[in-house]
């Protein structure tokens, strides 16, 4: 390595945030400017295996001489036999001891439902895999092994992937690891497969007849069909209108003012129609929400199985009640619905989640054009001499006699 690059007190003055240097003088020496302070570490191997050594930040106890003699002593260890992230910052700390950690400080930042999914995840998949795994090893090839592992779940890998990584830059934020070596990086994510089924104008029929006669006959709690009827008038998530409640209905402007939802405080707009649903919907007393479970006071949890009747009578069983949401963006898409507008109506925090529809979108603009292609059709026609209509004995816009 060139002298040049070996680390001194004035070098250190001048790093940049996100810089890293590497010392001329001991090997695998080196330090990494952060957002507001500098690391020392180490990077070295240990019977076969890289390891990332964290000696401090820069400051008291830290100088660069000190720090230099502390690289210079976990190598000496390492010809000893002696594990040099054990005598490390965050050494002794492994991976499952961490990641109890991150969900006890960084899960009360989360959804509630979120949370439930990164513990379930952090049960299930990354502590029996990785939880042995002392923080601050290389753990590329191990991650990797664990993704792949997972292939025929592909979705469930990615999150796996992504509730790892999250944790990966808590541990970095923490100082637990050095900045900048998150070992999901270089992991190849699988194609998110997305299922998306669009319910036809002829589909939306049968769950309306499906409805009525359950309505009619009472075999259907009342709650349950009003649900279902919600979810297709106004694209709403199933949790937002499951814990729907009266507070957040303003009658006034047809709105459902959300104070939270998967994307923060939302705003759903209520057609005439949907608005007449809410409208037949009776209020139970000691409940505030619209939609009334068994319990006392509380909303109803589970619309599966009502669905499942319901969608067998409609003779549509591969239709899900996320499906209801997407059926109601295909028919703004239908109308016209431009994807910023759709994005508003449903909610989306990103322009990239709405692209999803926009195949959709484009349905209005090729029936256009295939009229327009029809009209210029007939335009081209060969006419009869003399004779100024067109096939169907309308008066013709366009002229009457036209050569090919």
């Amino acid at each position: 390595m060139d002298v040049a690059n070996r680390l001194n007190r004035n070098a250190l003055k001048k790093m940049h945030p996100g810089e890293t240097l590497w010392d001329g003088e001991l090997k695998g020496f080196g330090a990494r400017r952060q957002k507001d302070a500098v690391t020392f570490f180490l990077k070295c191997r240990f019977r076969g295996r890289q390891r990332w050594c964290t000696i401090g930040r820069l400051g008291s106890p830290w100088t660069l001489d000190t720090a230099r003699r502390e690289a210079l002593r976990l190598l000496l260890g390492i010809a000893d036999g002696e594990d040099p992230v054990r005598a490390s910052r965050g050494a002794d700390t492994t991976v499952k001891e961490a990641v109890e950690q991150f969900l006890k400080e960084h899960g009360p930042k989360l959804k509630p439902r979120t949370l439930v999914e990164y513990k379930r995840l952090c049960e299930q998949v990354i502590i029996p895999k990785l939880g042995k795994l002392h923080l601050d090893e290389d753990m590329q090839r191990e991650v990797g092994r664990l993704h792949a592992g997972l292939s025929s779940t592909p979705r469930k890998a990615n999150l796996a992937l992504m509730v790892f990584s999250s944790f990966i830059g808590w541990a970095e934020k923490n100082r637990l690891r050095p900045e900048g070596q998150n070992p999901c990086r270089g992991v190849a994510k699988y194609r998110d497969a997305k299922r998306e089924r669009y319910l036809s104008a002829e589909e939306l029929g049968r769950i309306g007849t499906a409805l009525a006669k359950r309505e009619a006959a009472r075999t259907e709690g009342p709650f349950s069909i009003a649900a279902v009827r919600l979810l297709i008038l106004t694209g709403a998530r199933l949790q937002e209108i499951l814990t729907l409640k009266w507070s957040y209905v303003d009658v006034a402007r047809g709105q459902l003012r959300l104070p939270d939802s998967k994307t923060g405080a939302k705003v759903i707009r209520l057609s005439a129609a949907a608005q007449a649903v809410l409208r037949a919907i009776p209020h139970m007393s000691k409940n505030d929400y619209v939609i009334v479970g068994d319990k006392e006071g509380q909303h109803l949890v589970n619309l599966q199985k009502p669905w499942r009747r319901i969608r067998k009578d409609a003779k549509l069983s591969d239709v899900r009640l996320h499906d209801l949401r997407h059926s109601y963006a295909s028919v703004a898409a239908e109308l016209g619905g431009s994807l910023p507008m759709i994005g508003k109506l449903l909610g989306h925090s990103q322009s990239q989640t709405t692209a999803r529809y926009a195949h959709l979108a484009d349905d209005p603009i090729n029936r256009l054009n295939e009229e327009i292609g029809e009209q210029i059709t007939a335009a081209l026609s060969p006419k009869r001499v003399g004779s100024d209509n067109g096939p169907s004995g309308d008066k013709q816009r366009w002229p009457a006699k036209v050569t090919p």
